[in-house]
């Protein structure tokens, strides 16, 4: 059997101060993310962030610029994830949208709310990714090609 990583994209959106995350249940409670999930097929990764930010959030996300990739393997599940997340800006909120299973709401925090709750970060790359966003990571959204 081969192995293979998890390829997943994430949304990184700040407003006023404050970050877009979503609350959503797991196996060890109630934890806080970025609006993220996995890369479906036949789905480019700029699609599939714009997907995932409207299905755990009602917002219709822009993205601007990449972020960074992320290489992380969970202590809990064993599984290794490849995080590209994206820096962009939402509109067009949909409050009636149902959002995904498993997602409790959508909610904005600002940075010291977010350091201050480390512990209910869904995993390390939460508050790594709000760190590089603050330091002025970013690169043109031409540094991934899709063919």
């Amino acid at each position: 059997m081969q192995w293979m990583p998890h390829a997943t994209v994430a949304a990184i959106v700040e407003e006023h101060g404050k970050f877009l995350l979503v609350e959503e249940t797991t196996d060890r409670g109630n934890r806080f993310n970025q609006p993220a999930g996995h890369l479906e097929d036949n789905e480019s990764l700029i699609e599939a962030v714009i997907r995932e930010t409207l299905e755990e959030t009602a917002y219709t996300f822009k993205p601007e610029s990449l972020l960074g990739v992320y290489h992380w393997k969970h202590e809990h599940n064993d599984t290794t994830y490849l995080r590209f997340a994206y820096i962009g800006s939402v509109t067009d909120h949909q409050p009636n949208l149902a959002l995904d299973e498993g997602i409790i709401r959508a909610v904005w925090m600002s940075v010291e709310d977010i350091r201050s709750n480390a512990m209910l970060m869904r995993s390390p790359q939460v508050i790594t990714c709000i760190e590089d966003y603050l330091n002025g990571q970013q690169f043109p959204l031409s540094v991934i090609t899709h063919l």
